[in-house]
């Protein structure tokens, strides 16, 4: 039994659920004091490097969640499992935690020959993907701050992909688009705290990505959001090295293999 049951179908939350996540996540790091000591890249380069304002990150990024909400809601009525009696048969939880680690896989591997493509092809590059890439310095609000036809093919596409082959229920799905929501904001909130379980746990995380986002990593570091596994088979991985700025904060200094 979970909280919502009786209140909200399993499929709203599975919907709704990831868009609150996200602006309360990329919202909390967007209410942070500067913490200069922790940051990527200073708030100078934020100012003079990124070529498009906030107010039109959040537009974009509320336009993407539009469709991914619309995509959502028609995918789950589609696959509804619930019985006769309307209770949904829910797996166990070793089951359960299967289904995410493949669907999590599958995430992965989609996002990965989609990024690189839109990388590859110049024409793509230049009307769609280049719009994520007008935010040189990351920042958490941003994560999800693409052109409308990436957002469909990159994440709506690539998360209905992963949940139809892992064969999750709505419930299950639940979880597993807030925690795919919660690390693609992490992977963009350009700071390196202490503690940060995902910098722990994760090889692909904040600074990972940042040496994707810069001139020199361009072509290199296209896996996301968990796990480097593509870039390492294809070799397009491209490690670094964190080194502390005199001025304080850190840079991801790309290292050639």
């Amino acid at each position: 039994m979970v909280f919502w049951e009786g209140y909200v179908s399993d499929e709203a939350m599975g919907t709704f659920a990831p868009i609150v996540v996200y602006w309360l996540y990329a919202g909390f790091y967007q209410l942070l004091p500067p913490l200069d000591k922790y940051r990527l890249h200073t708030r100078k380069e934020e100012e003079e490097k990124n070529s498009v304002p906030l107010s039109s990150v959040v537009k974009g990024v509320l336009l993407q969640q539009l469709v991914q909400a619309t995509v959502a809601e028609g995918l789950f009525m589609l696959t509804s499992k619930a019985s006769s009696s309307g209770i949904m048969i829910q797996p166990s939880l070793p089951v359960q935690v299967v289904q995410i680690i493949a669907a999590m896989l599958v995430m992965d591997m989609w996002q990965y020959f989609v990024h690189r493509y839109m990388h590859q092809n110049k024409f793509l590059y230049r009307h769609v993907h280049s719009q994520h890439h007008r935010l040189v310095v990351p920042y958490a609000i941003g994560a999800l701050y693409n052109h409308p036809l990436e957002g469909l093919l990159l994440d709506t596409l690539g998360g209905a992909i992963s949940f139809l082959v892992s064969g999750m229920t709505a419930r299950t799905a639940v979880t597993f688009f807030c925690f795919a929501v919660v690390k693609t904001v992490d992977d963009h909130c350009g700071l390196w705290l202490p503690g940060n379980v995902f910098h722990i746990l994760f090889q692909n995380n904040s600074a990972y990505h940042d040496i994707h986002h810069q001139l020199q990593g361009s072509k290199y570091n296209y896996s996301q959001p968990f796990f480097p596994i593509w870039d390492k088979i294809l070799g397009t991985h491209m490690p670094y090295n964190l080194v502390k700025r005199p001025e304080g904060g850190f840079e991801a200094r790309p290292v050639k293999d």
